[in-house]
């Protein structure tokens, strides 16, 4: 058993070393002790400074397979530096119709990457805020283990 942890920890790694040459900002917030609570509001804030640039926006989801859904509803705020809002709603598609897991799998727990918004320029210098909230019809989302956000440079 120790072998096999060992082993996933190195592939993992180096996987993630070799992924982040792009990466601006990763963050991830941790459920596993909890469940996603309607009222909890997961807060990324992100520093832009590259006007010019071309981003990808994705989030993150990792669920184990008890999960009760085939998709996760969530509501994006975000707060410009110029101080505009937007509000967006995003329907994350995590299973195929006859039930078969999206994304990838390790044992019981499967990790998704949900395209946002793909070849954005942020229109202002500053800090970014989002704010990501669960949008399904139950108050308390079990088995969603994490989810978060992350901001790549589009390769060119």
């Amino acid at each position: 058993m120790k072998t096999n942890s060992l082993v996933f920890s190195i592939i993992l790694i180096f996987g993630l070393i070799s992924c982040t040459q792009n990466v601006v900002y990763e963050m991830n917030h941790d459920f596993e002790n909890e469940a996603w609570h309607k009222d909890s509001t997961l807060t990324f804030n992100v520093n832009i400074t590259d006007t010019n640039q071309i981003y990808h926006i994705f989030f993150n989801t990792r669920i184990t397979g008890q999960y009760e859904h085939s998709n996760l509803f969530l509501f994006v705020n975000t707060a410009f530096p110029n101080e505009i809002n937007t509000r967006d709603t995003l329907e994350c598609i995590l299973a195929k119709p006859d039930g078969e897991w999206l994304g990838k799998g390790f044992g019981n727990i499967w990790s998704n990457k949900i395209v946002y918004r793909k070849y954005i320029k942020f229109p202002y210098t500053g800090v970014y805020s989002f704010e990501i909230e669960q949008a399904m019809r139950s108050d308390i989302l079990p088995y969603v283990l994490d989810a978060g956000i992350i901001i790549e440079k589009a390769v060119k």
